[in-house]
């Protein structure tokens, strides 16, 4: 079993081949992860057809001071509930402070600040979630499928959302284009 929590705050990577076509090239940010199960918000991926600003205005909430772009497929889990992820310098209702690397809040006034210019300096949007029950995610990673890598601004904030995968990986040194899809057995 792996120690609690082990995986909060760090970003989750989904292994070639990991067998769920919803998961392939994954990059998800773990929210949370402890023996009551765990949580991560995916910013791999791009949701089909959906921008900040058609969110926004659905939502009434000014589009005036930011740049429209992407929302994130956060997982299959609720994927009309919607998540902020961003910087510390900014918190506000039901804001939850991930291991001191990232704020994430599910509240409306998360856009509303971004809206405006008091929000977060750094931030993204994603709609759904990825979810474990208690010991899943545990049993998961001693088989097979997910490799951990430490959270960091710049691949989150700063890298394009198909290209984090690989950014991921390659800060451990490792190239995922050289990994196996499949194993052998001794």
């Amino acid at each position: 079993m792996i120690d609690a929590p082990y995986l909060t705050g760090q970003l989750l990577l989904a292994m070639p081949g990991i067998g769920d076509p919803r998961f392939e090239k994954a990059v998800i940010a773990m929210c949370s992860h402890d023996a009551e199960g765990a949580l991560g918000i995916g910013v791999g991926h791009h949701a089909e057809g959906i921008t900040l600003h058609a969110l926004m205005q659905q939502l009434d909430i000014a589009t005036d001071s930011v740049t429209d772009q992407p929302v994130h497929l956060g997982g299959p889990v609720e994927q009309q509930r919607g998540f902020v992820l961003h910087s510390l310098d900014w918190g506000g209702q039901g804001t939850i402070d991930v291991a001191g690397r990232f704020g994430m809040t599910s509240t409306l006034d998360a856009l509303r600040a971004i809206g405006k210019p008091h929000g977060p300096s750094k931030w993204l949007v994603a709609l759904g979630y990825a979810g474990w029950s208690a010991g899943q995610l545990d049993g998961e990673m001693t088989r097979h499928g997910w490799h951990a890598a430490e959270w960091q601004d710049s691949i989150i904030f700063a890298t394009q959302a198909k290209h984090r995968w690989q950014a991921a990986y390659g800060t451990a040194g490792i190239d995922p284009r050289l990994l196996s899809s499949s194993s052998g057995h001794a």
